[in-house]
């Protein structure tokens, strides 16, 4: 293999390198949001259970009111009766005695639902309780590692970068420029192999002058369909359909 192509595969290498790391630590923050995020829906979910137990327990003390209110009513009615000496009247006020009675009854009747209401919603407050408590726990946790994978990766970005420039300028400055600039378009697949006649990068089929160029190994040699530059190994099967 030329001197110079296992130099640009070196340099490829670090390259992958780097892009890797900086990939992962692009997604450090994304990751971190997410669980945050994960965390505050929890407890969201949470702070409406709590919400829905207050509500639920606002309605049925609201009848408890309109109970008494009838009650006071009934007390008041039945004094009337007790005052009045004329029959219609007190037919009437016994009527409205009943009215108060059966709106009595149906008041009971939904705070009993209400009541049940209140003990599945509270049940259910505790079980998202547990949940938004072991959820914060993992949450902090996994923040903890994403925090400690963070600083090992900038160490290890910087390590790459520092050791950068000594691996790039063992490749000729014409041969590095025409490196980069495919970098920029091809991203981390700029030296690639041949195998069995086809460019390793575009995967399509070279022609056979270029695949014996590449087997002759003496210059460098660039596919003609995707201009990536290419290299040859003895392990690699050069047979060309």
């Amino acid at each position: 293999m030329l001197l110079v192509i296992e130099n640009l595969l070196v340099l490829q290498d670090r390259d992958r390198k780097v892009m890797r790391v900086e990939a992962e630590l692009a997604n450090i923050g994304p990751e971190r949001t997410a669980l945050e995020n994960r965390a505050r829906q929890s407890q969201t979910r949470l702070e409406a259970a709590k919400l829905k137990v207050k509500q639920i327990e606002s309605d049925r003390k609201k009848l408890e009111l309109d109970v008494d209110a009838k009650k006071g009513q009934i007390e008041k009615y039945s004094l009337q009766q007790f005052q009045t000496k004329k029959n219609e009247e007190y037919r009437a006020l016994a009527h409205e005695i009943e009215m108060c009675k059966a709106a009595i009854s149906k008041l009971d009747d939904e705070q009993i639902v209400f009541m049940e209401q209140a003990e599945v919603a509270n049940k259910e407050t505790v079980e998202l309780a547990k949940e938004a408590a072991a959820l914060l726990k993992d949450v902090e946790l996994a923040k903890a590692a994403l925090a400690d994978k963070e600083v090992r990766l900038k160490k290890e970005l910087t390590e790459l970068q520092s050791d950068y420039d000594r691996v790039a300028s063992a490749v000729e400055e014409g041969v590095r420029d025409k490196y980069v600039r495919l970098r920029k378009q091809r991203g981390a697949t700029t030296v690639v192999g041949v195998d069995r006649g086809i460019c390793g990068g575009c995967h399509m089929k070279l022609p056979m002058q270029i695949v014996l160029s590449c087997q002759a190994q003496q210059e460098i040699v660039t596919c003609p369909n995707c201009g990536r530059i290419l290299y040859f190994t003895r392990e690699m099967d050069l047979a060309v359909a």
